[in-house]
Parts: structure tokens; sequence; C-alpha cells
């Protein structure tokens, strides 16, 4: 096993263990570490919600065991996100890995703020 294997399982469970208990998704956390390692933009997105699935399901069954799933909502917003998600992925192929690295950048900097902020 190599290396970057060892890396990219290690950040698996960390991505995990902060996605399932934020419910703010592994992109946030495995989308930079990909940029880190030289991945282009397009890639590092398409690569972490490959890695994002497997993460969510498992971390469904774990909430799912707690009751802690409203499958209603969760189904509804799923459905809108499958249209965004398609609108989404094309709008990316038109941004340089520079612009979205910057893009990500503020993104993650305001949500930080947001949530720093909120009483």
């Amino acid at each position: 096993m190599t290396q970057q294997m060892i890396l990219m399982l290690l950040a698996g469970v960390g991505v995990g263990i902060g996605a399932s208990f934020s419910g703010l998704g592994g992109g946030f956390l495995m989308v930079p570490l990909l940029l880190f390692l030289g991945y282009s933009a397009q890639k590092a997105v398409g690569t972490s919600f490959l890695a994002i699935l497997v993460i969510s399901a498992s971390a469904l069954l774990a909430h799912n065991k707690l009751a802690n799933v409203d499958y209603r909502t969760g189904i509804l917003l799923g459905l809108g996100g499958i249209l965004g998600a398609q609108i989404g992925a094309r709008l990316l192929e038109h941004v340089s890995t520079a612009n979205f690295k910057k893009v990500f950048a503020v993104i993650l900097a305001g949500l930080a703020g947001y949530l720093f902020f909120r009483s």
C-alpha cells in the first residue's frame, strides 16, 4: 500500500467523522485535499462525490439507527439536488482550477464567518 493510499484512507476516516458529525458533507474537506495533491478542480470535485456517496450511505445507516432521519425532507432535497448537480457539473467545466480555488475559498470563508458570528 502506497503512502498516498494510506493518506486517502486516513483522510476518508476524518471526512467521514466530520461529515457525519456536522452534516456539511465531505466536499469541504475532500476537495481541498485533492487540490493540494494536484488534482484539477473538475477531477477533485468529481472524485470527492464518489467518496461522499460511500460516506453518505454509511452515515445514513448510522443516523437511521438513531432515528435522526426525516426521509420526506431528505428525498425532496435530493430530488431538487439532482437537477442542481447536473447544472453545477456542467458549469464547472468552464472554470479554471485557479479560479475554482478562489471561489471555493470565498465560499468556505463566508460559511465560516456565518457560523462563527451567528447567534
